[in-house]
């Protein structure tokens, strides 16, 4: 009776529930590996920074640092993503107890703005649309907007403020670099971004945060 009653209505609040927090655990694990990608590649970048400041390689080093702090702006979005995936997963479980009591399932503005959010970031986008899609046929949220489908611009993630890259020198060079002045100092530097291994070295690293950047 139960496989007749599912064939025909479809699956059980109680089992799309499962479902959904299933796919809500994957993505969380899945966010997880990706902020431990960007961890290992910044450890790296960071190590590579001090290495070119110790040899006077003044650009590179900004380069690098650049790298680093998108990287890890990109590390904290992720972890704000993950948060909210376990938001909604709590919302739905207290839906669940109240379905239990009330017999009837209640709009959720809450997951409805964190669904709204979620869309936007490239690694769960599509998952978050379907999920969001089965959700509003199950009357939990309302349908949203085409304009909270845009994938949000990722322009702060390329254009990073030069003082936050200046922190990260300072930072990794116990303040020889990234304070004023301190790149005009070393005129002599120059020259040595002429260099084609330094070039290679170089695009090689911005290509591997690159491709953790972008999902």
């Amino acid at each position: 009776m139960q496989t007749i009653n599912r064939f025909i209505y479809g699956p059980t609040m109680e089992e799309r529930n499962r479902q959904w927090q299933s796919k809500l655990r994957s993505e969380q694990r899945h966010l997880d590996r990706e902020m431990s990608q960007l961890d290992r590649a910044t450890k790296l970048a960071r190590q590579q920074v001090k290495q070119h400041a110790a040899r006077g390689d003044v650009k590179s080093a900004r380069i690098l640092a650049r790298e680093v702090v998108r990287s890890e702006k990109q590390k904290d979005k992720l972890s704000v993503s993950k948060a909210r995936l376990g938001s909604i997963s709590q919302q739905l479980t207290q839906q669940m107890a109240m379905v239990k009591v009330t017999g009837a399932i209640q709009k959720s503005t809450e997951i409805m703005k964190l669904s709204n959010a979620l869309v936007k970031l490239p690694q769960i986008s599509q998952t978050m649309r379907e999920m969001s899609m089965e959700m509003t046929k199950a009357g939990i949220m309302s349908e949203m907007m085409d304009d909270t489908l845009e994938l949000e611009d990722d322009d702060e993630l390329i254009e990073e403020a030069d003082e936050e890259v200046d922190k990260v020198l300072a930072e990794l060079t116990d303040g020889k670099l990234g304070m004023a002045g301190s790149v005009g100092a070393l005129p002599s530097l120059e020259s040595k971004l002429e260099d084609e291994e330094t070039e290679r070295t170089m695009e090689s690293y911005k290509q591997q945060l690159n491709g953790l950047l972008s999902g």
